[in-house]
């Protein structure tokens, strides 16, 4: 690891930075300017991740408050959760997990060996984290998955439309779901621009093989004119009526829950 320095009011702050050769960029961490103590993941200058470490239960970004709020529904409240992570990132949501759910046994993938030691290196876990780090591509080691082998299965790892191909597939959506368990949930986060084609196609393709599939967003992004996240849920089992109620009391608002015809009318498949 090496730092560059950095300005601020106290004096110098020493920013660690490592070049990720697989990416080909810098990877750097910062002190977020409004938030005391937390810090903020960027690789080649583009913000990726945000860590509160002295307050791990905070999540930052809207898109993975949506994604812990469903996490928060699986189970009783603290009850332990077996949560497979694909796409590791600064690891914000395996820290939410084990704040919120301690005994937790989680596993980070990440294609990346530089950022994840880089990550670790600056970020640790806490302790008592239970946590499997495994340096590989996605879809291998979705395949390597026993059935029902998580109860929540998160895929972080798109970016817009010209994500791999092999990451995209019904074949991958299909191994997702088998490797959740009958009343888990697989959560996927797609990044996309108008009019959302990308992200129409990702919750049709689920929602094909899945019995149950929701939307969850902005208010403003359902009709496609804005840019931003979709996180699409999928379960093998109905999906409870009180899940898009809490979903939509929790936000970040303005929410939206789309499921039924909405989440049809979403995708382009309602009826006329």
């Amino acid at each position: 690891m090496s730092a560059v320095p950095h300005p601020g009011a106290d004096g110098p702050f020493e920013v660690p930075t490592r070049w990720l050769p697989q990416t080909g960029a810098y990877a750097e961490i910062d002190e977020d300017a409004f938030i005391d103590g937390a810090l903020i993941l960027s690789i080649g200058g583009a913000q990726q991740s945000h860590v509160d470490p002295a307050h791990p239960e905070r999540v930052f970004y809207e898109y993975l408050q949506r994604i812990a709020h469903v996490i928060d529904l699986i189970e009783p409240v603290g009850a332990p959760l077996r949560v497979l992570h694909l796409g590791a990132g600064a690891l914000t949501l395996v820290r939410y997990v084990q704040a919120t759910r301690p005994g937790s046994w989680q596993s980070a993938v990440d294609v990346d060996a530089d950022l994840l030691d880089f990550v670790l290196e600056a970020m640790p876990l806490p302790g008592g984290t239970k946590c499997e780090i495994v340096v590989g591509d996605a879809a291998d080691v979705v395949l390597e998955q026993a059935d029902g082998a998580f109860d929540v299965v998160v895929l972080d790892i798109f970016a817009g439309a010209d994500a791999p191909a092999h990451l995209t597939s019904p074949d991958l959506a299909a191994h997702l779901l088998r490797i959740c368990s009958a009343d888990g949930v697989v959560l996927v986060n797609v990044g996309d621009d108008p009019p959302l084609d990308f992200a129409r196609a990702q919750s049709r393709q689920l929602s094909s093989l899945a019995p149950a599939t929701a939307v969850l967003t902005e208010a403003a992004m359902v009709d496609g004119g804005q840019a931003g996240n979709v996180i699409i849920a999928a379960r093998r089992l109905a999906w409870p009526e009180d899940w898009t109620t809490a979903l939509l009391a929790a936000g970040p608002h303005p929410a939206a829950v789309l499921v039924g015809e909405e989440l049809a009318a979403f995708e382009g498949t309602a009826t006329p």
